[in-house]
């Protein structure tokens, strides 16, 4: 899962890029990498390191500032407290839910799921 900083960043990058008529192939030229990098970068699927943000803020013509501007400290703190672990499949009690649910009859995992769906909103 993104973090959202990234994820704000990457939006930044791509709303700068995108209004000064640049694609992303030309800003991965300039900044020295491959365009797929850039399409990364703006979805949040990679961070972007110091020294890359600032070639990229050299080559969009702004401060680094700017990519962070409009980033809800209070919403992005609640999101990472609400994200899955890193390596949900990694995790022993994760893997055991699963088993169990699925060993449910199919109508009776269906309700299971909706409770826990209803919960999960609840909470």
């Amino acid at each position: 899962m993104a973090h959202p900083v990234d994820v704000h960043v990457g939006k930044r990058v791509r709303h700068r890029r995108w209004l000064v008529g640049m694609t992303q192939q030309q800003l991965a030229e300039k900044v020295g990498i491959k365009f797929q990098q850039i399409q990364k970068y703006e979805t949040g699927a990679n961070r972007i390191s110091a020294s890359r943000l600032w070639d990229i803020s050299e080559t969009l013509d702004v401060p680094v500032s700017f990519f962070f501007e409009g980033l809800d400290v209070s919403e992005t703190t609640e999101a990472m407290s609400e994200a899955l672990p890193a390596d949900l499949m990694g995790d022993k009690e994760a893997m055991e839910l699963i088993r169990s649910y699925y060993s449910i009859p199919e109508n009776q995992r269906r309700r299971l799921f909706d409770l826990a769906r209803v919960l999960s909103d609840v909470a």
